[in-house]
């Protein structure tokens, strides 16, 4: 321990941040340059997520600057499982606050499957940062995780994106993170369609999540389907999905939701955004658009306020009448009025399901 106590002397006689000078020799990875690259690339990073999931941008941009400096610390170069905590207790020395100072720990969680989470908004702000930055420099030079090789650990590090969001309950959209984090490296690495490999990425660790909790794959595969850029919102969706496959009507309008999904891909032409009950020679016809009506007012706020669970359950109500309509009706009517209308009624219905999940895949 007095090895310790000696570089912790050494180091505090001067400022953490001078030592991301030393970072500039430091590789991070060749073709993606050096740490101290990286440090500014999560810096900037970090202040564009930190707001978007409530933190503050000014303290997250600075916790991502300071964030490997430890690294380049007598302490960390001795005892290299202090990287992060160093960080910690240099910065508070140093009176950086403590949400900062917290971050350089933070940054690395989780450090493994079921670990803690970070605790402070700019510490989840800067590991996100962190772990999206790694993810696409690693993936926009093609050096992509093949069965059981995964050098940079890039699994581990979508799985931890995940967990911040879903269990910090943080809304952030990963759409844009991602395109800003590609934008970060110019032509450093292949921008074209990199964004979207890397999110495929990320959102395809959820499936296995989902499987490890019992949640079957085709819950996941009826919200993937919307592609939210949300994992939140998505985790949302696919507990609303698991609840609704419990409800009597369930089934049923899972198989309707397929039938009417085949049928209106073999429509010819664009399908009318307008039901005209003029059309309509059938009381069922009637009643259903009544119906859709109904629920469309009903699950609007709902679906707003990402209700989703309450919105299904309101959908489910509409299984009589869309059960009455197919045993009535020919959709395909020698009329091409009366048919094109039949499909913008059906197309109204699968668009009142599609606004939480496309239960079609649940058949």
């Amino acid at each position: 321990l007095t090895d310790a106590e000696f570089f912790f002397k050494q180091d505090k006689k001067q400022p953490l941040e001078t030592f991301n000078e030393r970072l500039k020799n430091v590789v991070f990875q060749a073709q993606l340059g050096t740490v101290y690259d990286k440090a500014e690339r999560v810096s900037r990073l970090a202040a564009f997520i930190a707001p978007l999931i409530g933190g503050d941008a000014q303290r997250a941009g600075r916790a991502g600057l300071l964030s490997k400096c430890d690294l380049a610390t007598e302490m960390v170069g001795e005892f290299p499982e202090m990287q992060g905590v160093a960080g910690y207790y240099y910065a508070l020395n140093d009176g950086e606050p403590e949400d900062v100072a917290l971050a350089l720990n933070e940054q690395y969680m989780p450090r493994g499957a079921g670990a803690e989470l970070p605790q402070t908004l700019t510490g989840a702000a800067v590991a996100i940062a962190d772990k999206l930055d790694t993810l696409v420099g690693i993936f926009g030079i093609g050096m992509l995780p093949t069965g059981s090789k995964d050098p940079y650990a890039l699994r581990r590090a979508a799985l931890g994106v995940l967990r911040i969001l879903i269990e910090k309950q943080l809304d952030l959209d990963l759409t844009g993170a991602v395109e800003f984090a590609v934008k970060q490296f110019g032509a450093k690495v292949k921008a074209p369609g990199l964004a979207e490999q890397v999110l495929e990425f990320i959102f395809d660790r959820l499936r296995a999540r989902y499987e490890d909790e019992g949640i079957d794959v085709a819950t996941y595969l009826s919200v993937r389907a919307l592609q939210p850029g949300s994992a939140l919102d998505f985790d949302q969706r696919v507990q609303a999905v698991q609840a609704f496959r419990k409800l009597p009507e369930a089934e049923a309008l899972a198989a309707v939701n397929k039938r009417v999904s085949n049928l209106l891909s073999k429509a010819e032409g664009a399908i009318a955004e307008q039901v005209e009950p003029k059309y309509f020679d059938n009381a069922n016809e009637f009643s259903l658009y009544s119906a859709i009506q109904q629920a469309d007012q009903a699950v609007q706020p709902m679906a707003a306020a990402r209700q989703y669970s309450e919105s299904l359950a309101r959908l489910a109500a509409l299984r009589d009448p869309v059960d009455a309509f197919f045993e009535a009706v020919m959709v395909n009517a020698e009329d091409a009025k009366v048919r094109a209308n039949r499909y913008a009624l059906l197309s109204r219905l699968r668009g009142l399901f599609l606004g939480v999940a496309d239960i079609s895949l649940l058949g």
